[in-house]
């Protein structure tokens, strides 16, 4: 399947739900901490609520009359518990690493592109000593739109000098796939968080379920 990437000189990653699954705790963390502040959902409540950035959600739940530092301040709580919450499972995704290692062979460029913060991309590139293999690293703080409008994989594309359809996206979320797609990025697939049909359907040229895919 690594053939399949011989037309193009780079690949971007996405971070939550594609070198990681961790999707599952960042939801865990902000149902504990909704319910710190008095606000209980269930995981089916928060689901159909879990839309836009960070800023967003926070405004969301505790009121748009909270000031930009005090949105910051609730935002980065929430984060922070969910590093506590993950830190014990933190692990790639199977195949990660050899993959990396083949596409640096290839010497296709490696980039990231994802709406997470600072904190939280240290804190999986770190973890996991992943940070050597990237070549650029978008995070969500240096867009103004997030997904699903492209700017973070077109800034990404920028910071790489690579024209769109030199490169191609790895993604979980449908959000993300419509992202790249409107960066005019073709894209693959990671099914941790919609199954490879889904996927398909919302565009992607194939899906995979773990990037030993890739090298077997």
């Amino acid at each position: 399947m690594i053939n399949k990437l011989q037309n193009k000189q780079g690949v971007i990653f996405d971070m939550d739900g594609t070198l990681v699954d961790n999707i599952p705790y960042h939801q865990a963390a902000w149902i504990q901490f909704l319910a710190q502040h008095a606000i209980h959902l269930s995981p089916h409540e928060f689901h159909a609520q879990n839309h836009g950035n960070i800023d967003t959600m926070i405004r969301h739940f505790f009121g748009n009359t909270l000031s930009d530092y005090a949105v910051k301040k609730l935002g980065q709580d929430k984060e922070a518990l969910y590093r506590t919450l993950y830190k014990p499972f933190l692990k790639e995704i199977a195949g990660l690493t050899p993959f990396l290692h083949q596409l640096k062979k290839q010497h296709l460029k490696i980039g990231l592109g994802t709406m997470g913060d600072t904190p939280n991309i240290d804190f999986i590139l770190n973890g996991l000593h992943l940070k050597p293999h990237f070549d650029v690293i978008t995070g969500g703080h240096e867009v103004t739109r997030g997904k699903p409008h492209g700017e973070i994989f077109i800034k990404t594309c920028q910071k790489m000098q690579l024209a769109p359809r030199a490169c191609v996206v790895i993604e979980d979320s449908l959000g993300g796939v419509q992202a790249a797609l409107h960066a005019g990025i073709e894209v693959i697939g990671i099914t941790t968080s919609h199954s490879a049909s889904e996927l398909m359907q919302e565009g992607c040229l194939f899906a995979i379920h773990d990037f030993f895919a890739f090298i077997k």
